[in-house]
Order: C-alpha cells, then structure tokens, then sequence
C-alpha cells in the first residue's frame, strides 16, 4: 500500500499559523515504520490527516485504491460494561478468533479476558487496544504512542510480534523513545523542530529493522539514537 500527501498545508483552528505548509511525504509499505520527533511538532495532527480523521487542509492526500487505514492512541477506552473479552469477540471477525487467542496468550493479557477494562492498569489497557487493532483488517495501522505505560521488555516482546505475525502489512508507530524507534524501523520519518513551528519537510533516516534474534552492535545503535536525536532537533539530515 502507499500513502501520499502532497503540498500539505494546515493551521489548528483558532490559529494564525500553520503547523505543516507545502509538505511532500510519502509512505509506501509493507514494513514496520516510524514517525519521530519532540512535543508539539504535529506527529499526531500528521497521523490523524494520513488516516483520514482530519479535515480542513489544503493540499492532496492519495491512497493505494480501497486502502484501509486505521489510527490508534494509547488514550482511547473500551466500553465500561463489558468486559474485556466480550468486547474482543464483539469486534473481532470471526475467522480470526484462534489468532486472537494466541496473541492475547502472547501479549501476557489472556489473565485479564475477563476483567472490565475500567479494572485494568494503563499499561493492560494499552495491551487489550493494541490487541484489538491488530485483529482488524488493514492495510496500514498508525499506532499513536501505543505501548505508553508499558514496560520495556514487554513492548519489545509486542513489537517482535507484531512484525513477526503481520510481515505483509504496514504499521506506522509513533514514540518519543528514540531507541526503540531507531531498533524496530525499516524507514524512520523525522518532524524536525524549526524556529517558527512550520514544519515544511519530512525528513527521513534508515532504522535498524531489528527482528527477534538479531544482535545489534551498541555503538551502532548509540551512534543511530543520536543522529536521530540532532536530526529531530536541528532539522539537518
């Protein structure tokens, strides 16, 4: 699938300024992508115009024919009566319930299929959306800060899974943890910070695209963080 977004230009509303203006980003999978950069640069207002839950731009936004695209964030809730499994089942397509059981096997969240989600700590709540999405048909998921509140050996145990089960779909993740982008990315696509707050290019830098049982040297991947970092930071490629 592919995504493109051309001579993109949009102002928040109530705004004098626009956040993007004559922006030109192309997105074109399969693979595991990231959207990286510091507060307030647009990542999520970007996310929501590439899904399609934003309106108002100018400029053109193009989609393979019959994409579905999808966007999650590590806010959105379930319903409070019922529970966690009986949800699941509600939205998940039939044909894909085995696979709904092995992942929440896999995810560590099959002792929670029966809580309510309101009984749930942020970082199950988290497990049980991304659960939910990844059963969905899709051509491209963006995941909005998905594995916040999640701890670390548990979001790379779902990351593996992730590009492991899904090799032929396209995922577009966006964190502020500037090693697991750089560990997890095919391709990772940088918002730089400007002195005026318009962001006018999407800059872009290989990521590692890190498998389970890959070895990755250190140095290396301290080196990446780091131009990653500067990148996001000065706007300088």
């Amino acid at each position: 699938m592919f995504l493109r977004l051309s001579k993109l230009s949009y102002t928040y509303p109530n705004s004098d300024q626009p956040i993007f203006q004559d922006l030109n980003w192309d997105l074109e999978g399969p693979g595991f992508f990231s959207l990286f950069g510091f507060s307030g640069v647009g990542k999520s207002t970007l996310a929501k115009i590439a899904s399609g839950d934003i309106t108002g731009y100018t400029g053109h936004r193009t989609t393979s024919d019959s994409a579905t695209l999808l966007y999650s964030h590590n806010n959105e809730r379930i319903p409070g009566w019922q529970t966690v499994s009986e949800h699941i089942a509600q939205v998940t397509p039939p044909q894909k319930a085995r696979l709904c059981r092995e992942i929440a096997e896999r995810f560590s969240i099959t002792a929670n299929m029966d809580r309510r989600f309101a009984r749930l700590s942020m970082g199950q709540k988290n497990r049980v959306n991304v659960l939910r999405y990844i059963l969905q048909d899709f051509d491209l998921l963006i995941g909005d800060e998905i594995l916040a509140n999640v701890d670390e050996p548990t979001r790379n145990l779902i990351l593996f899974e992730i590009k492991k089960l899904f090799p032929d779909k396209t995922f577009l993740y966006i964190s502020h943890n500037a090693l697991e982008v750089v560990k997890f990315s095919k391709i990772i696509f940088v918002l730089p910070q400007t002195p005026d707050g318009i962001v006018t290019k999407v800059l872009t830098m290989p990521g590692l695209d890190e498998h389970a049982g890959g070895e990755t040297d250190p140095r290396n991947v301290e080196r990446m963080v780091f131009s990653l970092l500067k990148m996001a930071g000065s706007g300088e490629a």
